[in-house]
């Protein structure tokens, strides 16, 4: 079953989400997946070099108070999923070009799982600034990759084109927030859902496809 994950590094219900997902497929020994993920730029138009993260907070929810609000929501999800957030350590919000870049190039090694777990937990959990280079070639050795080629090749400019016509193509299909995930180009599903919603669609994707089809979910 091909499955496309499409996120982003630092939406942290892309994480949440990913746990969800692998409890589902945890329960489910007759789905064989093939993962593959995609990027999505949820701030397109952020500086190469970053922002800082509370001017950048205040600016998207209008108060500290307001963004309390929300990630305390967040935390509550996480630690459902064994996942300790850590945003007070964050002190710079990435450009996420370069770490979506560091996921392409890892797909053909057969390291993209390993990478993406990988950047979610150095920015979430450690607070790390995943749009520095040698951050990303860290995050590259701790999921078995060479740190010298990551860094070679996330110095560089190769991917860059690529990352930005996959996002395109993402609002293409009319995918507008994260995460999002597609089974086999004919179902999706949006945002951070709970394992049963997961398992609905891999009976559906599992169905033969000359048998009837219940609507998408």
């Amino acid at each position: 079953m091909k499955i496309l994950i499409v996120s982003d590094t630092i939406c942290p219900w892309c994480y949440v989400g990913k746990r969800r997902f692998e409890r589902a497929l945890a329960e489910r020994p007759d789905v064989e997946p093939d993962i593959e993920w995609r990027p999505f730029e949820l701030n397109p138009q952020m500086p190469a070099e970053g922002l800082d993260r509370k001017t950048y907070m205040r600016a998207k929810f209008g108060s500290d108070e307001r963004a309390g609000e929300i990630y305390a929501a967040i935390e509550s999800a996480g630690e459902g999923e064994d996942i300790p957030f850590a945003f007070d350590d964050i002190t710079r919000v990435p450009n996420t070009i370069a770490s979506h870049r560091l996921i392409g190039w890892s797909l053909a090694l057969g390291h993209q799982d390993s990478v993406v777990e990988g950047l979610f937990r150095s920015y979430f959990l450690e607070g790390n600034d995943i749009g520095d280079v040698d951050i990303l070639a860290e995050v590259a050795a701790a999921a078995g990759l060479d740190q010298a080629e990551a860094k070679a090749y996330l110095s560089g400019e190769e991917g860059v084109e690529q990352t930005r016509a996959e996002t395109q193509e993402a609002h293409r299909l009319g995918i507008s927030g994260v995460p999002c995930f597609i089974f086999d180009g004919k179902y999706a599903v949006s945002g951070a859902q709970e394992p049963e919603v997961f398992s609905q669609v891999f009976d559906l994707a599992l169905q033969p496809d000359d048998a009837d089809k219940a609507q998408a979910l």
